[in-house]
Formats: structure tokens, C-alpha cells, sequence
């Protein structure tokens, strides 16, 4: 259940909302007519330095599609709204909310640390997926270049990748993904929510507008990258009928798979979300979050591996068959490519030093 109380205005943002840590007994509720101007309208994002030990995690879970992963960051200031990382925060005494988009931990070691844990006899090569969690393309990534850093190591031990990402700037490392490739060891799905530039600057903020992402598709495919369009997350009664459209659209920039998911809110986030909802669609509020309901069981948040991203149900029943009916018509391929760990290698270690591997 959402509290509703005044909250100033965070332009840029996708929330101002500071909603209580559900593993703090103390909650901290800023005064609006305290802040000043500044404040107000574009809070500034902090960087703090993440003090991680290990950069690869692993997970069980057969929705995400790969074993192992790395995050160079945790937070997103693209500041998505559904976004079911939110929660995480919490864990580091932060909220879902704002402390989320402007509190931004970075794995600046991320690069060597990611160098010696496959140096290691103990890595067994295997997919590594990027943005398991949050972005690795946020708008801080073209400064810090910690994502570029880290392909760079995967494409000198030829380790395959795979890349989720809401931004353009994906396309700097073509060069670093394009030598990946030529192993079978790359592909790149961008996420495409909406076609419509309106909608995006509301529901997610800092991400690139959908004809840039577009354009990723075409120079990613252009390079020799598999690519996939991710339609996800599919809001059901707000984005629902764009479907056939984005497909169409990634289809024509060069995108040969596809993959969709649908939108769910876990914890802090279905209070912001209501939240987001009564600020910028209060007249299709119920209608959203009762389909959400719907396509999960009863609950927005339903936490059943195979059933979490997909959903089921009716309504999601007639999303899936428009879903896979375009894919068929426009010509996508049905399965993602499988990447392949045949080119692996540790650089340094020749001759006799191999045959101990």
C-alpha cells in the first residue's frame, strides 16, 4: 500500500519518492518546502566506490538466461520506474526510490578483478551475462568506461558475452564486441519498451529515445552482432499494443531475435509505480495495475520461477500469441544464437603451461 504525502518535483528523474527501507526501523521523510530550488528539481547523482572483492555472480534461476554475470554498477540513474532492481538498494541501507537513481555504487576494479577471476584454473568458461541487474550503459559508463574495460578483458581471453542495454552508447565498443563475434562469442539485445519519445521521458528518464536505440540495432547488426530486440517490459493497458509496431521497427534496423518480458513490481516498486501512475495516468491507474494483477496470479510481484517474467493467465495469454504471430510474420528466427566457449583462452599461457589447464 502506497502513503501518499507532498514530494517535490524531480524533473529527470522517474521518481521523487523516498519510500521507507523495509530493513531500517528509522524512516527519514525530506520537506519538500526545505529543499532548495536546485534540489528540487535536478538532485544530483553521487558516485560512491564499491569495495567488491569478486565481480562475477552466479544464479539459479531460469529466467535470466545465463549462469554467471557482472554488474559494473549498482543503481541506475536511467531511473526506470518498473524497474525490479529498486529493491536491491535496500540492502545497502538506501532506498528503492531516489536513493536508487542518484545513489550510483561503482565497481571501478570491476576490470581487473574481472581479469584475475578468469585467470583462474577455477573458471570453467561459460556465458557471461551483462545487466543482470542494472544498466551497464547508464550515462556515467561513457566517462568511467568500466563496461568497456570489462569487454575488453572478455575479448582478450575470448569469453563469450551477452549484453541487455536501454542505451546508444552500447555502439563505442563495437570494436571490442565486433572481435568477440568473429569467435561466436557476442550478442547484444536492446531493450525497447515504447515507440513513443512522450511516454519514454516519463516512464524512463536517462535511457536513450527509441530512434537511438533503433539506430544501436542497425550499427550493431551492421558490425556482424547478433542482435535481439527485448520488448520488456510489456505494460499491460499502457504499452501492450505497441507489440506489433516494435517488432516491426527492430526488424527493419537489422534485429533477427526477439524476446519480451512482462512488466512485475516487487516490493518498494508497486507503491512507486501507483505512485507514477496517479502523477501521469490516474485515469488508467486501475486498469494497469489490475492487469499486472492478473498476468501474475493475483499478485503484481509473483516471485514463480517461469512464471515471474512471462506471466500467464488470459490477458497474457493474448499478449504471447500477438508476440510470437509478428515474430513468425515479420521473419525473426526462433531461437537466440548460442554462443560458444571454443575459442577461450588465458593470454599468457602457452605451451606446456596449457597442458596443466
Amino acid at each position: 500500500m502506497r502513503v501518499s504525502h507532498t514530494k517535490p518535483v524531480h524533473r529527470g528523474r522517474g521518481t521523487a519518492e523516498a519510500p521507507k527501507n523495509r530493513f531500517e526501523r528509522l524512516h527519514v521523510e525530506p520537506d519538500p518546502e526545505g529543499l532548495g530550488d536546485d534540489e528540487a528539481i535536478a538532485p544530483k547523482t553521487k558516485f560512491v566506490r564499491d569495495a567488491s572483492k569478486s565481480i562475477i555472480a552466479t544464479n539459479s534461476s531460469p529466467d535470466v538466461g545465463f549462469d554467471a554475470s557482472i554488474n559494473p554498477y549498482r543503481g541506475c540513474e536511467h531511473g526506470c520506474i518498473y524497474c525490479y532492481a529498486r529493491p536491491y538498494h535496500e540492502y545497502l541501507g538506501l532506498n528503492a526510490g531516489i536513493d536508487f537513481e542518484t545513489t550510483i555504487l561503482v565497481k571501478e576494479d570491476a576490470p581487473e578483478l574481472l581479469r584475475e577471476e578468469l585467470m583462474s584454473a577455477r573458471w570453467k568458461p561459460q556465458m557471461l551475462g551483462i545487466s543482470g541487474v542494472t544498466d551497464p550503459y547508464q550515462p556515467i559508463e561513457r566517462k568511467l568506461e568500466i563496461t568497456r574495460r570489462c569487454l575488453q578483458v572478455l575479448a582478450e581471453f575470448r569469453n563469450p558475452v551477452s549484453i541487455v542495454t536501454k542505451n546508444r552508447l552500447v555502439v563505442r565498443d563495437l570494436d571490442a564486441l565486433g572481435e568477440l563475434a568473429t569467435y561466436n562469442a557476442a550478442a547484444v539485445a536492446v531493450s525497447i519498451t515504447s515507440l513513443d519519445p512522450a511516454l519514454i521521458r516519463k516512464l524512463e528518464p536517462r535511457t536513450s529515445m527509441p530512434v537511438r536505440r533503433l539506430d544501436a540495432i542497425a550499427k550493431l547488426a551492421d558490425a556482424g552482432i547478433p542482435v535481439a530486440v527485448l520488448v520488456a517490459p510489456i505494460i499491460p493497458a499502457l504499452t501492450g499494443h505497441e507489440v506489433p509496431a516494435i517488432l516491426k521497427a527492430a526488424y527493419e534496423a537489422g534485429a533477427r531475435h526477439a524476446g519480451y518480458t512482462v512488466a512485475r513490481l516487487p516490493g518498494a516498486v508497486a507503491g512507486l509505480f501507483e505512485g507514477w501512475l496517479d502523477e501521469h495516468y490516474p485515469d488508467r491507474k486501475q486498469k494497469i495495475i489490475h492487469q499486472i494483477e492478473n498476468a501474475h496470479g493475483g499478485s503484481v510481484a509473483d516471485s514463480r520461477f517461469g512464471k515471474r517474467m512471462k506471466g500467464d493467465g488470459v490477458a497474457i495469454e493474448q499478449i504471447h500469441q500477438l508476440f510470437h504471430v509478428t515474430r513468425r510474420r515479420l521473419g525473426y528466427f526462433e531461437k537466440l544464437p548460442k554462443l560458444s566457449t571454443e575459442a577461450f583462452r588465458r593470454p599468457g599461457r602457452h605451451g606446456q603451461m596449457a597442458l596443466f589447464e
